[in-house]
């Protein structure tokens, strides 16, 4: 079974308990006071983890995009954080006891993220999966890394993995994506997660989910996740790029108890009798009892006995033995037999 360590000596692990992560995404709309609104909301919800997007104008698009489309970089910009307030998340996130992580888009980001944040994780974006000179960079941090596989067929997510696994870094957990924003549900394909935990064997495998709502995550939990990313919002009417499909407080607290609670049930796949069914036996289970009137020194036949609660008794398995002995003593209808009643008959 697959696991790495994180930085901060927290463990991802096939079938463990999932570890949350809350997507701010770019919900925060660059306000300082939202985004530590969100991380409080996250960790009252149970979230082990926020996670934020490290990018800027000049590090996401190239300036032809926004030569054509001068709209798309004041969004960009609105939606950015600066590396000092990337900080004073950081260090918001440790003082409220949730851990801190971001997407890096840059070298410069993932240096700041990786020496000065202390990130316990680097996510990679499935948008980088095939950026192998980047993700080269990363890995040769030797930090655990974190990456999404949206949009990347099984050849190119081998390719991403060779190339992390090439520097020494083995600390990687891959994560199951599907990059729509909601994907349509026939196209999310949760059995994806056992075919990558299939190819990628000492790969953790998590889930990065975008569809709306708790039950597709809860389900990926079932399959053995050990990570779910979800991105939240304080308010799904907010203008933004993410907040619609975004989860509120309330549905992610949903979440972590869903999830919580699929992991708890999942339990064992050893055979394992509960102590309340041990209980219930007693209760619902039937016992050996006289079909009608008998007689002492009746020789009893099948027609003589029939099985009723409660299961105190003789069990029924014990029935075929009971034929051809006698009575010793005259017995009532439903009246149990007790071991002693019977003697062989001679």
């Amino acid at each position: 079974m697959a696991d790495i360590k994180l930085r901060n000596s927290g463990v991802l692990s096939d079938y463990g308990k999932p570890y949350i992560v809350a997507e701010m995404g770019t919900n925060h709309n660059g306000n300082m006071d939202k985004a530590k609104k969100m991380i409080d909301a996250a960790k009252e919800s149970g979230c082990n983890c926020v996670k934020f997007q490290s990018w800027t104008s000049d590090t996401l698009y190239s300036k032809t995009v926004y030569e054509a489309n001068p709209i798309a970089k004041r969004m960009v910009d609105r939606f950015s954080l600066s590396e000092k307030q990337l900080w004073e998340a950081a260090e918001y996130c440790s003082m409220v006891g949730i851990d801190f992580s971001s997407t890096p888009y840059s070298k410069q980001e993932v240096d700041f993220l990786v020496d000065n944040c202390k990130a316990p994780y680097v996510k990679i974006a499935s948008m980088d999966l095939n950026n192998y000179p980047f993700l080269h960079y990363i890995a040769k941090k030797m930090v655990p890394i974190i990456l999404s596989t949206g949009m990347a067929d099984l050849d190119e997510i081998h390719k991403a993995v060779n190339t992390i696994y090439k520097t020494g870094n083995y600390q990687l957990c891959l994560l199951h994506c599907v990059a729509e924003y909601p994907p349509m549900i026939e196209t999310i394909h949760l059995n994806n997660i056992n075919t990558l935990r299939k190819e990628f064997p000492d790969c953790p495998i998590g889930f990065s989910d975008h569809s709306k709502g708790v039950e597709i995550s809860t389900a990926a939990v079932a399959l053995g996740t050990c990570l779910i990313e979800k991105h939240l919002t304080l308010d799904k009417s907010a203008p933004g790029w993410d907040n619609k499909m975004a989860m509120e407080p309330d549905e992610m607290r949903q979440l972590v108890q869903n999830c919580t609670n699929v992991f708890i049930a999942m339990g064992t796949d050893k055979r394992i009798i509960a102590q309340g069914e041990l209980e219930q036996r007693k209760i619902i289970r039937r016992s050996i009892v006289a079909a009608h009137d008998l007689c002492a020194g009746t020789i009893l036949k099948l027609e003589d006995l029939d099985c009723k609660r409660p299961g105190t008794g003789l069990l029924p398995e014990r029935l075929e033995n009971l034929i051809g002995m006698c009575l010793v003593r005259d017995i009532k209808a439903d009246e149990m037999l007790k071991e002693d009643d019977v003697r062989p008959f001679i």
